[in-house]
C-alpha cells in the first residue's frame, strides 16, 4: 500500500508535466492566430504584389516579375531615399547612443539633482514623433525661434532656411531624431550601470586604474547587452523613420530628405504605385532585418557573448 501511496503522486506529477505544454499552447492560440491574421497573412500578400502593377484598387494585376525591383534601383529617387535612410539611420544611432551613454555616466552620480535631470532627459522620448516633429517645424521655421535667437546674440550670419535649403533640411531632421533619441538610450544605458558592482569600480580605483581606465576596462564589458539592445532599437528607428521627415520636410526640399519609408507613402496614396511601393517595403524589411543582425553579432561578440 505505501508503494502505491507512492507511485500516485509521482504519476500524478509526470501527468501534469506532460499536460503543461498543451495548456500553454491552448493560451497561445489566440495571440497567434491574432498575430497570423494582422502581420503573417498581410506580408505574404503584399509579398505576392511586389511582383505585380497593382495599382491599389483594381481587381485586376499583372505580374511584371522583378521589374519593380529593377526600377526602384534605376531611379535616382529611390536610390537617394536609400542612401538618405541609410545616413539617417547610422548617424543618428551613433550621437544618439553617444549622448545617451555621456548623460547615463553623469547622472549615475550622487548628485542632488540626478532624479529631476533624468525626467528633464527622458522628457522628449515621451512626445510622440509627430508632436516632435511639429514642435521642430516651428522651431526651425526662418522666422521661428531658432533664427530669433541668433539675431539677439548678434549671429545673424548664421541664420538659415533650415527646412527649405537641401543642404541644411537632412541635418535639421536628424537633431530632431537625436533629440529624442537620445533620453530614451540614457534609460536604457542608466539600466546597465546600476546593474555593474559598485565593488568592482571601487577596487579598480585602489589599484591606480583612472576614471578612463576603469570604463573601458570594467564598465565597457559588463554594458554590453544595454549597448547591443540601444543601438539594435535606434538603428530600427532611424531605418523605419516616417513622422520626422513627412511632418518637417514631406520628403523635400525637392528629393533632399526622402527617406524609404516618407518615398512608400508617396508612391502608394498619392501616385497609385502599390506594386512598386510594396517592392520598396520589401527592400526596408531586407535593410533592417540585415543590418540589425550583423550590429547585433557584432556587438555580442565584442562583448563577449555567444
Amino acid at each position: 500500500m505505501a508503494r502505491t501511496s507512492e507511485a500516485a503522486p509521482a504519476a500524478l506529477k509526470r501527468r501534469r508535466i506532460t499536460s503543461m505544454p498543451r495548456t500553454v499552447l491552448l493560451f497561445a492560440v489566440p495571440a497567434l492566430a491574432l498575430y497570423t491574421f494582422v502581420l503573417l497573412v498581410p506580408t505574404a500578400r503584399g509579398t505576392v504584389f511586389a511582383f505585380t502593377n497593382w495599382d491599389g484598387l483594381s481587381r485586376t494585376f499583372d505580374f511584371v516579375g522583378f521589374n519593380n525591383f529593377a526600377a526602384i534601383f534605376a531611379n535616382p529617387d529611390s536610390v537617394k531615399a536609400i542612401i538618405n535612410t541609410l545616413i539617417i539611420a547610422f548617424v543618428t544611432t551613433f550621437i544618439a547612443n553617444a549622448i545617451g551613454l555621456a548623460l547615463a555616466v553623469a547622472l549615475n552620480s550622487r548628485i542632488k539633482s540626478r532624479n529631476a535631470l533624468r525626467v528633464f532627459f527622458f522628457a522628449p522620448a515621451v512626445l510622440t514623433p509627430v508632436v516632435t516633429a511639429y514642435l521642430f517645424k516651428y522651431i526651425f521655421a526662418p522666422l521661428g525661434p531658432l533664427n530669433g535667437v541668433l539675431d539677439a546674440f548678434g549671429l545673424g550670419v548664421l541664420k538659415q532656411d533650415w527646412l527649405g535649403d537641401p543642404n541644411w533640411a537632412l541635418i535639421a531632421v536628424m537633431i530632431v531624431i537625436i533629440w529624442q533619441q537620445s533620453g530614451y538610450t540614457m534609460v536604457i544605458y542608466l539600466a546597465g550601470l546600476q546593474g555593474i558592482p559598485a565593488e568592482l569600480l571601487e577596487a579598480s580605483a585602489v589599484d591606480g586604474a583612472g576614471a578612463g581606465r576603469r570604463f573601458w576596462s570594467i564598465t565597457r564589458p559588463l554594458l554590453a547587452p544595454a549597448i547591443t539592445i540601444s543601438v539594435m532599437l535606434t538603428l530600427i528607428h532611424g531605418l523605419k523613420v516616417f513622422a520626422e521627415v513627412y511632418v518637417m520636410t514631406g520628403g523635400g526640399p525637392g528629393n533632399s530628405t526622402n527617406s524609404l519609408s516618407t518615398l512608400i507613402y508617396k508612391n502608394a496614396f498619392q501616385f497609385g504605385l502599390f506594386g512598386s511601393s510594396i517592392a520598396m517595403a520589401l527592400i526596408l524589411l531586407v535593410m533592417v532585418a540585415l543590418i540589425s543582425a550583423i550590429q547585433y553579432r557584432a556587438l555580442l561578440a565584442q562583448g563577449g557573448h555567444k
